[in-house]
Protein backbone atom coordinates (compact mmCIF):
# COMPACT_ATOMS: atom_id res chain seq x y z
CA UNK A 1 0.00 0.00 0.00
CA UNK A 2 1.94 2.73 1.40
CA UNK A 3 5.51 1.55 1.08
CA UNK A 4 7.14 4.88 0.89
CA UNK A 5 5.51 7.62 3.02
CA UNK A 6 9.09 9.94 2.31
CA UNK A 7 7.75 10.63 -0.98
CA UNK A 8 4.15 12.24 0.42
CA UNK A 9 5.97 13.49 3.43
CA UNK A 10 5.89 17.18 2.46
CA UNK A 11 2.05 16.99 1.17
CA UNK A 12 0.98 15.09 4.39
CA UNK A 13 2.17 18.06 6.02
CA UNK A 14 1.01 21.17 4.35
CA UNK A 15 -2.62 19.35 4.62
CA UNK A 16 -2.11 18.16 8.59
CA UNK A 17 -1.34 21.86 8.42
CA UNK A 18 -3.99 22.98 6.80
CA UNK A 19 -6.44 20.93 9.19
CA UNK A 20 -4.96 22.11 12.41
CA UNK A 21 -5.80 25.19 11.06
CA UNK A 22 -9.00 24.90 10.55
CA UNK A 23 -9.25 23.35 13.95
CA UNK A 24 -8.06 26.05 15.48
CA UNK A 25 -10.44 28.18 13.91
CA UNK A 26 -12.53 26.49 15.14
CA UNK A 27 -11.52 26.58 18.67
CA UNK A 28 -11.33 30.25 18.12
CA UNK A 29 -14.78 30.50 17.12
CA UNK A 30 -15.98 28.78 19.96
CA UNK A 31 -14.24 30.66 22.35
CA UNK A 32 -13.66 33.69 21.34
CA UNK A 33 -16.48 34.21 18.30
CA UNK A 34 -17.53 37.81 20.10
CA UNK A 35 -13.92 39.26 19.47
CA UNK A 36 -13.99 37.68 16.15
CA UNK A 37 -17.22 39.55 15.70
CA UNK A 38 -16.17 42.29 17.20
CA UNK A 39 -13.25 42.55 15.39
CA UNK A 40 -15.52 42.94 12.13
CA UNK A 41 -18.28 45.24 13.93
CA UNK A 42 -15.27 47.98 15.10
CA UNK A 43 -13.90 47.88 11.16
CA UNK A 44 -17.41 48.12 9.58
CA UNK A 45 -18.09 51.31 11.48
CA UNK A 46 -14.82 52.50 11.18
CA UNK A 47 -15.22 52.38 7.20
CA UNK A 48 -19.32 53.00 7.05
CA UNK A 49 -18.53 53.89 3.01
CA UNK A 50 -17.27 51.02 2.20
CA UNK A 51 -19.94 48.67 3.32
CA UNK A 52 -23.57 48.14 3.12
CA UNK A 53 -26.12 46.76 6.34
CA UNK A 54 -24.88 43.11 4.63
CA UNK A 55 -21.11 43.90 5.48
CA UNK A 56 -21.07 42.56 8.94
CA UNK A 57 -22.79 39.40 8.27
CA UNK A 58 -21.18 38.59 5.28
CA UNK A 59 -17.15 39.28 6.51
CA UNK A 60 -18.69 36.95 9.54
CA UNK A 61 -19.23 34.22 6.85
CA UNK A 62 -15.55 34.53 5.15
CA UNK A 63 -14.56 33.39 8.93
CA UNK A 64 -17.12 30.29 8.58
CA UNK A 65 -16.35 29.69 5.05
CA UNK A 66 -12.44 30.02 6.04
CA UNK A 67 -12.97 27.51 8.77
CA UNK A 68 -15.02 24.54 6.74
CA UNK A 69 -12.79 25.21 3.43
CA UNK A 70 -9.80 24.55 5.80
CA UNK A 71 -11.10 21.24 7.13
CA UNK A 72 -13.22 20.19 4.23
CA UNK A 73 -10.16 20.62 1.61
CA UNK A 74 -7.50 19.58 3.86
CA UNK A 75 -9.26 16.55 4.49
CA UNK A 76 -10.00 15.78 1.19
CA UNK A 77 -5.85 16.83 0.37
CA UNK A 78 -5.03 14.43 2.68
CA UNK A 79 -6.92 11.11 1.61
CA UNK A 80 -5.41 12.25 -2.51
CA UNK A 81 -2.22 12.27 -0.91
CA UNK A 82 -2.52 9.39 0.61
CA UNK A 83 -4.03 8.00 -2.48
CA UNK A 84 -0.67 9.51 -4.48
CA UNK A 85 1.38 7.45 -1.69
CA UNK A 86 -0.37 4.05 -3.46
CA UNK A 87 -0.61 4.46 -6.72
CA UNK A 88 2.40 2.86 -9.14
CA UNK A 89 4.36 6.30 -10.07
CA UNK A 90 7.89 7.17 -10.28
CA UNK A 91 8.86 8.72 -6.44
CA UNK A 92 9.48 12.26 -8.34
CA UNK A 93 6.06 12.41 -9.63
CA UNK A 94 4.58 11.06 -6.18
CA UNK A 95 6.57 13.95 -4.47
CA UNK A 96 5.67 16.62 -7.21
CA UNK A 97 2.04 15.41 -7.12
CA UNK A 98 1.78 15.42 -3.55
CA UNK A 99 3.26 18.56 -2.59
CA UNK A 100 0.57 20.59 -5.29
CA UNK A 101 -2.16 18.81 -3.30
CA UNK A 102 -0.41 19.68 -0.33
CA UNK A 103 -0.37 23.18 -1.08
CA UNK A 104 -3.54 23.55 -2.54
CA UNK A 105 -4.99 22.30 0.98
CA UNK A 106 -3.94 26.09 1.39
CA UNK A 107 -6.91 27.58 -0.35
CA UNK A 108 -8.95 28.51 3.03
CA UNK A 109 -6.26 31.19 3.50
CA UNK A 110 -8.09 33.25 0.62
CA UNK A 111 -11.14 33.43 2.75
CA UNK A 112 -9.01 34.38 5.83
CA UNK A 113 -7.22 37.20 3.84
CA UNK A 114 -10.57 38.50 2.97
CA UNK A 115 -11.82 38.15 6.05
CA UNK A 116 -9.07 40.10 7.52
CA UNK A 117 -9.26 42.98 4.36
CA UNK A 118 -12.75 43.44 4.05
CA UNK A 119 -13.67 45.32 7.69
CA UNK A 120 -10.82 47.80 6.48
CA UNK A 121 -11.36 47.78 2.83
CA UNK A 122 -14.69 46.63 1.77
CA UNK A 123 -16.00 43.38 0.61
CA UNK A 124 -15.01 43.81 -3.11
CA UNK A 125 -11.90 45.09 -2.53
CA UNK A 126 -10.64 42.24 0.16
CA UNK A 127 -11.98 40.05 -2.58
CA UNK A 128 -10.29 41.58 -5.50
CA UNK A 129 -6.95 42.08 -3.20
CA UNK A 130 -3.66 41.00 -4.59
CA UNK A 131 -2.82 38.72 -1.22
CA UNK A 132 -6.20 37.02 -2.17
CA UNK A 133 -6.33 36.53 -5.63
CA UNK A 134 -2.60 35.29 -5.35
CA UNK A 135 -3.36 32.73 -2.55
CA UNK A 136 -6.68 31.90 -4.87
CA UNK A 137 -4.74 30.99 -8.09
CA UNK A 138 -1.35 29.28 -6.24
CA UNK A 139 -3.54 27.17 -4.76
CA UNK A 140 -6.57 26.00 -6.98
CA UNK A 141 -4.00 25.79 -9.35
CA UNK A 142 -1.45 23.14 -7.26
CA UNK A 143 -4.77 21.44 -6.58
CA UNK A 144 -5.48 21.02 -10.00
CA UNK A 145 -2.18 19.99 -11.40
CA UNK A 146 -1.59 17.63 -8.43
CA UNK A 147 -4.54 15.90 -8.73
CA UNK A 148 -4.32 15.54 -12.62
CA UNK A 149 -0.66 14.00 -12.48
CA UNK A 150 -2.48 11.75 -9.98
CA UNK A 151 -5.11 10.98 -12.30
CA UNK A 152 -3.14 10.42 -15.01
CA UNK A 153 -1.26 7.53 -13.22
CA UNK A 154 -4.48 6.28 -12.14
CA UNK A 155 -5.10 6.00 -15.84
CA UNK A 156 -2.22 5.48 -17.49
CA UNK A 157 0.05 4.62 -15.01
CA UNK A 158 2.98 1.89 -14.84
CA UNK A 159 0.92 -0.94 -13.91
CA UNK A 160 -1.35 -0.26 -16.47
CA UNK A 161 1.83 -0.26 -18.82
CA UNK A 162 3.75 -3.81 -17.59
CA UNK A 163 0.38 -5.48 -17.93
CA UNK A 164 -2.21 -4.01 -20.34
CA UNK A 165 -4.66 -3.91 -18.10
CA UNK A 166 -5.58 -2.31 -14.90
CA UNK A 167 -4.25 -4.83 -11.46
CA UNK A 168 -6.06 -4.91 -8.63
Amino acid sequence: MLSDIGAVRIGLILSMLTLLVGIGMGITFGVDEDDVKGYITEGVASHQGLHDAKSESKIWRYAQRAHFHATGVGAFALAMILLVGSVPMPRRWKVLSSTLIGVGSFYSMAWLSMLLLAPTLGRGAAHDALVTEVITKVTVGSLLVGIGILFFYLLFGEGQKRTGVVSS
